[in-house]
């Protein structure tokens, strides 16, 4: 289940943050007493700073050099400053006390998760909602409901209804997670259809407003500006079907046969002339680096949950090999954490044991070099 963090962002008071009591016969702005920033050990010096600087301000608004009357600002932080993420972190910080399922924050971003196979796990998805509620409540930074909806994943699944406060939320049947299109069947196609899209409309762009066809020319453009919406995020929604892994294969096809002088030589060939790979070989590479790094890299801490060493080192092992797990569904062969054992295994040891993920990365190309 998702839902999106509350809508007014960074848009809270110094009260808020700093605990400071709201004047007699003035509603309060904040939260009373509780002092957030005190919290991490700051300074009543620095705390007062910031209180002086969110505290007593005013805008005006200048249209065609018209200005409009200046209005005080009862709520917010200054667009554009660096204390105002900084702050906003700060503010929602305590958010996930209290929760018992997975609660996930991301910029102004929220996703609370769980398994619900019972009326008993049900209620207590929905007694952390109510607890968000309560917080958005107390916190005086309400969520926008409307954004606010119920994402159904399994095939068993009871569709149970949730509220937050006296509002039912609605169902969806897709969503956008940062900037990744999730539906209950998981199949990602619908991410692969946006992503050749929007890949499409760009190369259309280019091939409209660039005169020369030249590879020096289309090369950097492709590569800055194609490619990354072909490849964003690309471990987690990588195609599961043929028809979507041609679908975006045929937007580089399309990309290489633009290049003057390229047009009437194969695919195979015309990524030979140029040095490229195929997308879908730079998938299966960066599969394999993001393996190394859960496995030697700066996500060693996190691999550790995700994969699970052969405890015997044979003769013609690689000496890192990856066990398979097992699984009831064959959408499962699809994940990141099942695809990747078969590759990563057949991997020489030479690879597998480079000293640094830079080196990892020209071994493995080199290896990589004999397949299209």
């Amino acid at each position: 289940m998702r839902h999106p963090a509350p809508v007014s962002a960074v848009a809270q008071t110094a009260q808020a943050l700093l605990g400071s009591e709201p004047a007699a016969g003035r509603p309060g702005r904040g939260i009373g007493q509780t002092d957030k920033l005190g919290k991490y050990n700051l300074d009543r010096a620095t705390i007062r700073w910031v209180h002086n600087w969110l505290d007593n301000r005013s805008q005006r608004v200048v249209v065609n050099g018209a200005k409009s009357c200046w209005k005080g600002i009862t709520s917010g932080v200054p667009q554009g400053s660096v204390l105002g993420p900084v702050l906003f972190n700060i503010f929602i910080n305590d958010v996930d006390i209290g929760i018992e399922s997975t609660l996930i924050k991301f910029a102004d971003d929220t996703k609370l998760g769980g398994v619900a196979t019972s009326l008993e796990d049900r209620d207590i998805i929905q007694n952390d909602l109510s607890k968000l509620e309560k917080w958005s409540e107390v916190n005086r930074m309400r969520f926008n409901k409307e954004k606010c909806k119920v994402l159904h994943l399994g095939r068993n699944n009871q569709f149970h209804t949730y509220k937050m406060g006296s509002d039912c939320l609605g169902r969806s049947m897709a969503e956008r997670d940062l900037g990744v299109i999730v539906d209950p069947k998981l199949n990602m196609s619908q991410q692969c259809d946006a992503a050749a899209k929007k890949a499409n409309m760009i190369l259309g762009c280019i091939n409209r407003c660039v005169v020369s066809k030249t590879r020096e020319v289309i090369l950097p453009l492709c590569s800055a500006l194609v490619r990354p919406q072909l490849e964003y995020c690309v471990q987690f929604w990588a195609p599961h079907f043929k028809k979507d892994v041609e679908k975006l294969e045929r937007v580089q096809r399309r990309a290489t046969r633009m290049i003057k002088g390229l047009e009437n030589m194969t695919y195979e060939a015309r990524l030979h002339e140029l040095g490229l790979f195929s997308l879908e070989k730079r998938r299966l590479r960066g599969d394999m680096i993001a393996v190394f790094k859960y496995l030697k890299g700066c996500h060693k801490e996190e691999g550790e949950n995700l994969f699970l060493l052969v405890s015997e080192d044979r003769t013609r092992s690689n000496g890192l090999k990856v066990q398979q797990g097992r699984f009831r569904l064959d959408i499962r062969k699809k994940f990141l954490t099942v695809r990747v054992v078969k590759y990563w295994n057949k991997l020489p040891r030479e690879v597998v044991e480079s000293p640094s993920l830079e080196i990892f990365k020209n071994r493995l190309d080199r290896h990589l070099s004999g397949m299209v």
